[in-house]
């Protein structure tokens, strides 16, 4: 038998992702918290079932683009106002109108470099080696089967209670997942 600290977590597989999405509900009621669930196609509801809610990418890409919009602005302005003042027909050498495209554009590159990097970052990808992949069926979980995992590191996880928790659930099967 698996030693309990070698072990990641417990695994059920489901056909259907019905029973998944249930099975994840019932999990979350039941006070599991550190579980996660693979699919080979986009479940309605499920990240809301596993208890996902949020990350701060979204914060880091709206600070980004304010930022960025800043410094682009900023940087139009300088130019414009205090390094290189040229009056050109008589126009102020603040024209805003002018600073838009440039606002814009670094606005947009900004938020794009943080979101791909935040994303990398707090995803902790990449990843090329993940617990899961010791388990044989889990090459199902890009095809036709349906998985929940439970892993070890939650605090309510017990591995007797766990495993009959998730056979309860109608799971067709349950496999220990090993680090």
């Amino acid at each position: 038998m698996v030693m309990e600290t070698n072990l990641y977590g417990l695994m059920a597989e489901f056909d259907q992702p019905e029973p998944l999405l249930e099975a994840a509900r019932q999990a979350h009621s039941a006070g599991y918290r550190r579980m996660d669930a693979y699919s080979p196609m986009p479940v309605e509801g499920l990240a809301e079932a596993i208890g996902f809610r949020t990350t701060m990418v979204e914060r880091l890409v709206f600070i980004a683009g304010l930022l960025g919009a800043t410094g682009g602005f900023t940087l139009c302005w300088w130019m414009t106002v205090v390094a290189y003042p040229h009056n050109v027909a008589g126009r102020p050498l603040n024209s805003w109108p002018a600073y838009v495209p440039i606002t814009f554009e670094s606005m947009v590159l900004i938020a794009c470099l943080v979101a791909v990097a935040g994303m990398l970052a707090l995803n902790g990808l990449p990843q090329p080696y993940h617990p899961v992949f010791n388990v044989a069926r889990i090459e199902h979980a890009s095809r036709d089967k349906f998985f929940l995992c439970i892993e070890a590191a939650d605090s309510k996880f017990d591995l007797q209670a766990t495993r009959e928790f998730l056979e309860q659930l109608d799971a067709q099967e349950v496999m220990e997942v090993e680090r």
